[in-house]
């Protein structure tokens, strides 16, 4: 039989050299690879007695890398990256999509997806196994190469590698066990056998085979520019493979593969059907050792990187990969070195990227911040997101809903200066100080990665690229019913949800991890793929499912530290020797740290909770409060413009109501997470077009 697509025969244009995730028109390969480049019709030949055009053909693979911003509908880009369909992290309890255009919102609330239609990741079109044939051909081509040293060729085959055993997680992470592609097939062998669907042990052994061969012929790192240009030019090897993201990419997956998904006694659905039976899904059996093995592959990464001890109190900074480190003891400071440490291309923190540098439409470069203000891309965080981050001293946050308005958090905090602050009616900001008109600071009450991830009420709308700082008399978020942002998206004046569709603001919070201001827009964005604190993070969780808490305890408190929290066994001496009250809260961290990378959903799903899936999501309806002769009033008027203008003091004082999310309200949330219905969602559904094709590929479990 001839596939049709798994093994299709197509590749991506060649392209210039800089590294980049880029839409651009197929060319077809028959037995001979046929292409048009600059002067004429190119064959495989051609390209191959060129190293110009090889290492353009390896560029090539590397734009149909996995992107993680969706942005554009444009016909041929991978599934991932359309944004009709979305983001993963909009299947978490983190955010709630509000754009009822989205696969999301039509699909996966109302729980209608089926094996006809695409998943978020695409088995079939997210170019996945183009991707895996080009390599192939690359590998299996390279060493005819003139002009080339053996050096070079090795390092390209090593890059090849990491490039197909990535694209290999991406699926694995979804689907589970894959067919397991040894070279680069034309598409008319005929007989497809061997291609039949890999066990997860397989598949697992396959991805980290790669990664072991290729780790040796490439670099520890590419150049690290400390520069403050923006500029591409500047990043030429930045989003390449080195040794540290081979490596890192080795823990990722081992880790997921130790996970309870796949390393359990039990399957994860009811153990009946032919994927479970064939260990397509599962091992078969829980196996401590798997933990054992993902610890391991996290200490290689670590004692690659200069860090050998995982209770070192300097771990995360010092190596050629570390945290990006605070300029001072401060909001924002800490807030500013959160920031870089993901979104500057010469970041140290950044182990893996991708990157997209077409322009689409009349939208420039960066089209998924113009999709955030057209509230397509509202991935807004929920109340259930925003309760995750503690308060600034690291201390676990609490809300007692008991209080009457203005609601009064039960913590008596401190800031950096070691002053009392006054957090009546507040949960997000000190009340400002002020000076007449002017005011003079207010605090964040919260840990600083909570602006970082969420848009809350009150925050300045800059964090200065250059600075670090916040100015206050700067434009404020005003999210509350009739604020300035907000408007009547939420709630209208009678206090009545409306939780508008295609705004930005419906949950009461706003996106802004890697949305973030203007000064971001048009810019050459890249989308991490592998970090330096998800390292800190991964080896933490595998210290702990060992046995070694005080260890895990360290990792997790270095990631804490950089924004300026305290131990989290202060809080809660138990974690130090109660292991699954430590993992949760390892999960809650990951959630934290790792906003908009898919680490939630992973995380979700490797770990079988059910029950964030089926719990009720909420939003946050503020009202903003004014004092009228000792009263508290209710106002729904703007305050930046006239009343700013005219010397009325900023709002301080609110009443905070917790809304159930209605608009969509998940399907899932009226289920019992142990209901089978809710199990099938922890893998996504084969493709039914490739079943039929009858070389191997046997249905998940549900589907």
């Amino acid at each position: 039989m001839k596939l049709q697509h798994i093994f299709h025969a197509s590749a991506l244009a060649l392209v210039s050299a800089a590294v980049t995730t880029a839409c651009t028109d197929d060319v077809k390969f028959g037995n001979a690879f046929v292409e048009k480049a600059p002067g004429g019709t190119v064959t495989i030949d051609t390209v191959f007695n060129s190293a110009e055009y090889t290492r353009q053909f390896l560029t090539g693979i590397y734009g149909m890398q996995y992107y993680g911003l969706p942005f554009t509908n444009a016909s041929g880009c991978p599934t991932s990256q359309n944004h009709y369909y979305g983001k993963l992290d909009a299947l978490t309890d983190c955010y709630q999509i509000h754009w009822n255009e989205t696969a999301i919102y039509q699909a996966y609330y109302s729980n209608t997806l089926d094996a006809t239609q695409d998943p978020l990741v695409s088995f079939m079109n997210d170019k996945v196994w183009e991707a895996v044939r080009q390599a192939y051909l690359l590998i299996e081509n390279v060493d005819k190469v003139p002009g080339m040293s053996l050096e070079e060729k090795e390092n390209l085959k090593a890059q090849a590698k990491c490039l197909i055993a990535a694209r290999y997680f991406d699926l694995f992470s979804c689907y589970g066990g894959l067919p397991i592609v040894r070279k680069a097939f034309t598409g008319t062998e005929g007989n497809y056998e061997e291609l039949k669907r890999g066990t997860v042990a397989e598949t697992v052994e396959f991805m980290v085979g790669l990664l072991d061969e290729a780790k040796g012929n490439l670099p520890w790192a590419w150049d690290h520019s400390t520069g403050a240009t923006e500029d591409v030019s500047a990043y030429q090897n930045m989003g390449r493979w080195t040794k540290a993201g081979a490596l890192a990419l080795k823990a990722k997956i081992l880790l997921f593969a130790a996970s309870p998904l796949y390393n359990s006694d039990k399957p994860y659905y009811d153990g009946s059907t032919p994927a479970e039976q064939q260990l397509l899904v599962w091992y078969g059996n829980y196996d401590a050792a798997r933990w054992t093995r993902a610890e391991q592959a996290c200490r290689e990464f670590f004692a690659a990187n200069g860090e050998t001890d995982p209770m070192s109190p300097t771990l995360g900074v010092g190596g050629e990969y570390e945290l990006n480190q605070p300029t001072e003891n401060s909001a924002d400071a800490y807030r500013q070195a959160y920031r870089m440490g993901y979104i500057y291309q010469g970041s140290k923190e950044i182990i893996h990227s991708t990157r997209v540098a077409t322009i689409y439409g009349t939208q420039g470069t960066y089209a998924w911040w113009n999709w955030v203000i057209l509230g397509r891309n509202s991935y807004c965080p929920t109340v259930e997101y925003v309760e995750m981050f503690p308060w600034l001293s690291g201390e676990p946050f609490q809300w007692d809903e008991a209080n009457s308005a203005p609601v009064t958090p039960t913590s008596t905090l401190k800031n950096n200066a070691n002053q009392t602050l006054d957090i009546q009616g507040q949960l997000f900001f000190s009340p400002p100080k002020r000076s007449g008109k002017r005011t003079i600071q207010k605090y964040p009450l919260r840990d600083p990665r909570l602006y970082e991830n969420a848009i809350v009420n009150g925050q300045s709308y800059n964090l200065d690229w250059n600075t670090g700082t916040t100015d206050p008399q700067a434009q404020i978020y005003e999210l509350w019913i009739g604020g300035n942002d907000a408007g009547l998206d939420i709630a209208n004046t009678q206090g009545e949800i409306i939780e508008k569709l295609r705004t930005r603001y419906p949950t009461g919070f706003g996106t802004i991890k890697y949305y973030l201001g203007e000064e971001y827009h048009r810019k050459f964005m890249h989308w991490v793929y592998l970090s330096y604190d998800e390292m800190l993070l991964m080896w933490a969780e595998a210290l702990a499912q060992t046995g070694n808490q005080a260890a895990a305890l360290n990792c997790v408190n270095r990631v804490r530290a950089r924004v300026g929290l305290k131990t989290m066994e202060t809080f809660d001496p138990s974690l130090t020797s109660n292991k699954d009250k430590l993992i949760e809260e390892i999960l809650r961290e990951r959630a934290c740290e790792l906003g908009m990378s898919n680490n939630r959903y992973y995380d979700m799903c490797r770990y079988k909770r059910g029950d964030w899936m089926t719990k009720r999501l909420h939003g946050l309806k503020m009202t903003r409060l004014q004092d009228v002769v000792g009263n508290w009033v209710e106002k729904f008027t703007p305050w930046f413009g006239d009343e700013k203008n005219s010397g009325v003091a900023e709002p301080d004082h609110f009443k905070y109501e917790k809304f159930e999310l209605q608009n969509r309200a998940r399907v899932q949330w009226d289920m019992n997470p142990d209901d089978k219905e809710i199990k099938k969602w922890f893998l996504f559904p084969m493709p039914i077009a490739e079943i039929n094709k009858g070389y191997g590929i046997i249905q998940n479990p549900g589907w």
